[in-house]
């Protein structure tokens, strides 16, 4: 994929000189605000294994009726939901303004709701280190393996489609669609809770994302299936992300893993089982012969790609946020803009993700690794 990419010498967060490799044209880019925010690759800064750790779910600490959240007695705040069966939309509220109490109601509903959408917010300008403070609350940090990550914070996975870069569009092109369910990251050991993303420059139409329900997707499953998915686990691999990567001439920043998660998981403050696989990461059910997996992950990759009845769809501005929860749902960028158009623009965001806690599944089945 055609995309500019010219090396520069900075240094890390620890002042170690690096080489960044900068994945924009300053042509394209030589009076945009939110530049700062542009793709860049540290290829210097190794990463060892990501350690484990307790997870304290904040939603744990939540009022379930959210009263300081989304009282009633303010007539400012509007709360719809997208569809019957996942996403919240809210109006009136503005994330960064949002006390610890209110954080942890947000938890709790983001895990109830799956997916919860801010309009009108003013997140992207107030800094990096202020938006990296709110992900914190949430949950340890997660640093992408290989993605583009922004100058100076590599925490933030940099979102980025436009003429200078087509990368994200992967090999889509020799596909019918651009489209692809997943949940972030999922090969980790502890795979992500909450995710956030905000875009900061958008095109004039498309480039929506959509999200489905894997509560929902469980529901949908006939008893004879849930009980024998729930006794099984699926391997989620990291190294197919990785080899691509490098073949593509990316730098490597943390070596590849892969885990053997529930494919029935138990979501910790809900309680709400889930479908725990996704086309995107999940590559076959453990103990089965490799025609069994196939065909049982086949069925439930349509299940979760093609259900629009238990999805959601979200148009994009430039001042909307997103949250979500990896543990309930799987989502999916929609590429339908011509990035050669300048009258449909571009797509440039940022996305801060939070890592989870070892998933469960159903009578105590937890997750394994190598």
């Amino acid at each position: 994929m055609a995309t500019v990419t010219q090396l520069q010498e900075a240094t890390n967060a620890d002042g170690q000189p690096i080489k960044l490799a900068v994945a924009y044209s300053d042509q394209v880019h030589n009076e945009a605000k939110y530049a700062a925010y542009l793709p860049v690759y540290d290829t210097t800064t190794k990463f060892p294994p990501t350690p484990l750790f307790d997870h304290d779910d904040r939603g744990r600490h939540a009022d379930s009726t959210k009263p300081n959240l989304i009282s009633k007695e303010n007539t400012k705040i509007k709360v719809d939901k997208l569809t019957p069966r996942v996403g919240t939309e809210i109006t009136g509220l503005q994330l960064s303004e949002l006390t610890n109490v209110q954080k942890d109601e947000l938890a709790l509903l983001i895990a109830e709701r799956g997916v919860v959408v801010f309009r009108d917010q003013n997140f992207k300008d107030i800094g990096p280190e202020k938006q990296k403070e709110f992900g914190k609350y949430f949950g340890r940090l997660h640093v992408h393996p290989v993605g583009a990550h922004v100058k100076d914070h590599i925490e933030f996975h940099s979102i980025y489609l436009g003429k200078d870069n087509l990368y994200r569009l992967g090999s889509s092109s020799s596909k019918l669609t651009t489209t692809g369910y997943h949940s972030d990251v999922s090969y980790e050991h502890q795979p992500p809770g909450i995710t956030l993303l905000t875009l900061l420059q958008v095109p004039s139409t498309g480039g929506d994302t959509g999200w489905t329900s894997q509560a929902a997707a469980y529901d949908r499953l006939s008893e004879p299936l849930k009980r024998f998915l729930e006794g099984l686990r699926a391997e989620h691999s990291g190294f197919p992300q990785a080899d691509r990567a490098a073949r593509d001439g990316h730098f490597v920043r943390r070596d590849p893993v892969k885990s053997y998660h529930p494919i029935v998981r138990v979501h910790p403050v809900t309680g709400k089982k889930v479908l725990f696989v996704n086309p995107g990461f999940t590559k076959r059910i453990v103990g089965l012969k490799d025609e069994e997996s196939d065909a049982i992950l086949k069925l439930l990759f349509k299940h979760i790609a093609q259900s629009q009845d238990i999805q959601a769809r979200v148009k994009w501005d430039d001042r909307t946020v997103a949250l979500w929860d990896n543990r309930v749902t799987a989502h999916t960028a929609i590429s339908d803009y011509d990035v050669s158009d300048e009258a449909e623009g571009l797509r440039q965001g940022f996305r801060i993700t939070t890592l989870g806690e070892v998933p469960v599944g159903v009578d105590g089945l937890k997750s394994e690794w190598d």
